[in-house]
């Protein structure tokens, strides 16, 4: 079976509402699935957006840019436990050739570090659904929805899609922010000014507004911002990047 047809046979499962999906960093591999095969990623777990939350859920505050790398996680003593030295290796390959992944066949290496990528995230699944509460497992869910349109701008109907609704348990009891996706369209030529000198002034905006901040796609367009966020958030957001960086 072929890489389209195999990916078409699982387009049902990894759409589904039903089938919980364990990403890390869901983004690109919601980009690189809608882009390629025109499937759109649907229900997911992100243990990188899980290991944020749980963070808040003790005390800890919001950090701009704070997101942990699946090989800090897998070291994690309380999620996994394991060392990922490979995973370094395979950083270093991809930085001096970025095709990396495009050669074939695989090298044994290749092959295990795929697997890799995938086969303890399970297990930190289980550990880390145990410790989230009902709100945060909304807030999980919403937010793991909209990484998975974050970059695929190219269809109204993706971005559109609705976000899971909170459990009933949690309307009457807990103060729920609505979180939302707002894309930014980037004038020709302006995209250096928004971000800044070594991303001084993107920081800027993260920094006053509490908000993600997601520069272009590899696969879509690549003069877009994307903002997540509380939506007051990311309207505060929008305003500074149309008002002080993309003047008319």
């Amino acid at each position: 079976m072929g890489g389209n047809s195999l990916m078409q046979a699982c387009k049902l499962g990894l759409e589904s509402p039903y089938v919980i999906k364990v990403c890390h960093d869901c983004k690109r591999d919601s980009e690189a699935l809608y882009f390629q095969y025109g499937i759109k990623l649907n229900n997911v777990f992100d243990t990188q957006i899980a290991y944020t939350l749980l963070k808040e859920q003790h005390g800890k505050k919001w950090v701009p840019d704070d997101y942990i790398s699946f090989v800090d996680l897998l070291a994690d003593e309380r999620y996994c436990g394991v060392v990922y030295d490979e995973k370094e290796e395979v950083r270093v390959l991809l930085r001096k050739d970025p095709q990396f992944w495009a050669h074939r066949p695989w090298t044994v290496m290749m092959k295990r570090v795929a697997a890799d990528d995938v086969r303890f995230l399970l297990r930190i699944y289980e550990r880390m659904v145990k410790s989230l509460t009902e709100l945060s497992k909304w807030r999980l869910s919403v937010r793991s929805s909209l990484y998975c349109q974050c970059f695929c701008a190219g269809d109204d109907c993706f971005l559109g899609c609705p976000l899971p609704p909170p459990p009933e348990q949690l309307i009457n009891g807990e103060l729920l922010q609505e979180e939302v996706l707002a894309v930014v369209d980037v004038p020709s030529g302006k995209m250096g000014l928004v971000i800044g000198r070594k991303g001084s002034s993107i920081l800027s905006i993260k920094q006053c507004c509490r908000a993600d901040i997601f520069i272009g796609g590899q696969k879509g367009p690549p003069d877009k911002i994307f903002v997540i966020g509380a939506v007051k958030e990311v309207r505060k957001a929008e305003a500074i990047l149309r008002g002080k960086f993309l003047p008319n």
